[in-house]
């Protein structure tokens, strides 16, 4: 089948939701949502979307918007593409000396996943095929999901919250200090009860020492896993060494970027959780194959999503497409960019969801329901 794309347009949108509670984490505090949505338009007039990563720093979303229409668009104009993993390929290659130059990588590769991953919704779409099945003809479209970024104020009100909604798996954040950890560990259990999944996101907060010395205290809330304990630049053996000292199941992921450092991770054979995030690095053209890989390797995948719903979206169908028993990453903070562009994941019936059949990433999203939170990019 070809999945040939001639481009005459690409348009990064970006939108802004102010926070009355603050998403806070180890390493920083959100005091605002943001999302780049990216939009292709082919010869044919037919249209994709995909989304962006930039959550960090605060100035990220309208960086990113700039690298799209500054670099991006201009290297895909008046080229064709036989499919989108050779465009996502050309526009790598295209960039990756400016990416050394000015010490951007990860910027460089969010922008291109965000066209990657609506280079996809475009060719789907042509096809009259969901993205999901687009992907693996032989896919089921139900996958698990679990509710994430839970603060560290109170978190059991809002997960009671959740799970009244039909979640079933939830994720605290942790790294505010061994007391309060632990404090808000024991609500979550007892306000879940014991057939609740529970895990827990460190976001990089301690050394080993710090990560073994929580270790058993934290085994004691039968967790499912524990997520980046460890900064993600320190070596495998240093995980190899958690992993050989606790019973949790150790997560990362979100911050490896590229095919080789995760092909590294798995040769450490120190993660039970593998939580690529497309929206940072791969789209569809890198991510798809790094999930096969995890899956082969007989680790879990769950992939790691926070922002908007176009790009959860495409994660969703990344999992349905993959398959196993990974669970889908959905913030549990209040965000109509999420909310009003999800879609189907806004239904979720004991700790599922379920993809429509239509085309691409589903109905085309209705940008004009969050144009109050549209922001100009200038320059």
């Amino acid at each position: 089948m070809s999945h040939a794309l001639s481009l005459r347009r690409v348009t990064a949108h970006v939108y802004r939701y102010p926070l009355s509670v603050p998403v806070r984490t180890s390493f920083g505090t959100m005091r605002d949502r943001p999302m780049v949505v990216i939009e292709v338009e082919d010869k044919d007039g037919a249209t994709g979307y995909g989304e962006v990563w930039c959550n960090f720093p605060a100035v990220g979303a309208e960086h990113r918007a700039r690298l799209v229409s500054s670099v991006m668009e201009p290297l895909l104009m008046g080229r064709a593409f036989a499919s989108p993993v050779e465009a996502y390929t050309f526009l790598t290659q295209a960039t990756a000396v400016l990416a050394l130059q000015s010490a951007e990588p990860g910027p460089f590769a969010q922008a291109i996943a965000g066209i990657d991953t609506a280079l996809w919704d475009l060719a789907a779409r042509k096809a009259g095929a969901p993205l999901w099945r687009f992907l693996n003809r032989a896919a089921q479209p139900q996958i698990q999901v679990y509710a994430s970024g839970l603060n560290p104020d109170a978190p059991e009100l809002l997960a009671a919250r959740r799970k009244e909604e039909g979640y079933r798996a939830f994720k605290l954040k942790i790294g505010f200090g061994r007391e309060r950890d632990l404090r808000n560990l024991a609500a979550l259990r007892e306000t879940l009860g014991p057939e609740c999944q529970l895990m827990v996101d460190a976001n990089q907060a301690w050394d080993l020492e710090a990560a073994l010395a929580y270790a058993a205290d934290l085994e004691a809330h039968r967790l499912a896993w524990l997520e980046e304990p460890l900064r993600c630049d320190r070596p495998w053996s240093e995980w190899q060494t958690l992993a050989a000292r606790t019973r949790m199941p150790l997560a990362a992921g979100e911050n490896i970027m590229g095919q080789a450092n995760f092909e590294a991770a798995l040769a450490a054979k120190c993660l039970s959780v593998v939580q690529p995030d497309m929206a940072k690095w791969g789209g569809f053209s890198g991510t798809l194959p790094v999930a096969q890989a995890i899956r082969a390797a007989g680790a879990r995948f769950c992939p790691h999503y926070l922002g908007g719903g176009l790009g959860l979206l495409a994660s969703a169908h990344l999992l349905a497409a993959v398959g196993g028993d990974g669970l889908l990453e959905i913030d549990a903070n209040d965000n109509p960019l999420r909310t009003d562009l999800c879609g189907p994941l806004r239904r979720i019936a004991a700790g599922r969801a379920t993809l429509p059949d239509t085309p691409g990433l589903g109905p085309m999203p209705e940008l004009s329901a969050i144009e109050q939170y549209r922001v100009a990019v200038r320059g």
